[in-house]
């Protein structure tokens, strides 16, 4: 079956407007038009259509949307699964959300206390809102939806014991790299050994597995990214490299 622009449009919700666009730009060309000029559409072009929706709604961008769908190598099929995962989180993501604001309302309106534990769940959405914000198209693109879908599942899985301990030990991390770098100690000397112990701990303590080359390029990207190096080095510069070094020394 084919479809006009203007059937397309009321078919997929999109303007006339963008479906020209996206033949302007080369994202989906019409398979011909017809004696009147019009473009037409054909299944193949409602599919990609369908596959540009779905990455739009993840967020992508129209000109990462086309490398994406112009690759020889793309799987519909794998990518279709891993858009399912991906809504199947941000539905759970969202559902949590709505269960949170209204177990919220219900002890404002009784002028109850909201337990630790509920109010634990709210900050666990909050924490991983946050890094998505800041940091999740950067690790979807790096490491795949699965894999962040999958890690954001873990934060929501930890206990309240284990987010302290979370929390002590970055603290311990960042004491210690102060102390290390102030007393002028060697990233390969017994400081630096201890320190790569307690990041490699920190970093699994959410349920993350442990791998060796990624424990080294997060390490890595400590002080090649700036947020993370000020974050590192916002009492006393030079702990980031220190972090990067001695990592990179103990984890050979």
């Amino acid at each position: 079956m084919e479809y006009t622009i203007q059937k397309l449009s009321r078919l997929s919700g999109m303007t006339t407007r963008a479906l020209r666009w996206y033949d302007k730009i080369g994202l989906l060309k019409p398979t011909g038009r017809t004696e009147g000029g019009y473009r037409l559409y054909g299944p193949a072009e409602v599919d990609r259509l369908q596959d540009i929706l779905y990455y739009r709604a993840l967020g992508v961008e129209l000109a990462r949307v086309k490398e994406i769908l112009d690759d020889p190598s793309f799987d519909r099929l794998a990518v279709l699964r891993s858009h399912l995962t991906a809504l199947e989180a941000e539905r759970d993501r969202v559902q949590g959300l709505i269960d949170s604001v209204r177990e919220t309302i219900r002890t404002q309106e009784r002028d109850e206390s909201m337990s630790d534990e509920k109010k634990f769940e709210a900050f666990k959405r909050q924490f991983v809102e946050e890094k998505e914000r800041q940091y999740g198209a950067e690790a979807r693109e790096k490491y795949g939806d699965a894999e962040v879908d999958a890690s954001n599942a873990r934060v929501m899985g930890v206990t309240l014991e284990q987010y302290q301990e979370y929390e002590r030990l970055g603290e311990e991390i960042l004491d210690k790299l102060s102390a290390a770098v102030a007393a002028g100690a060697d990233p390969a000397g017994e400081a630096g050994k201890e320190i790569t112990a307690l990041h490699r701990r920190w970093l699994t303590i959410m349920g993350d597995r442990y791998d060796v080359q990624r424990h080294r390029g997060i390490a890595e990207l400590y002080v090649q990214d700036e947020r993370f190096t000020a974050c590192y080095d916002r009492e006393r510069p030079g702990c980031a490299r220190f972090l990067r070094d001695a990592v990179t020394h103990w984890t050979k």
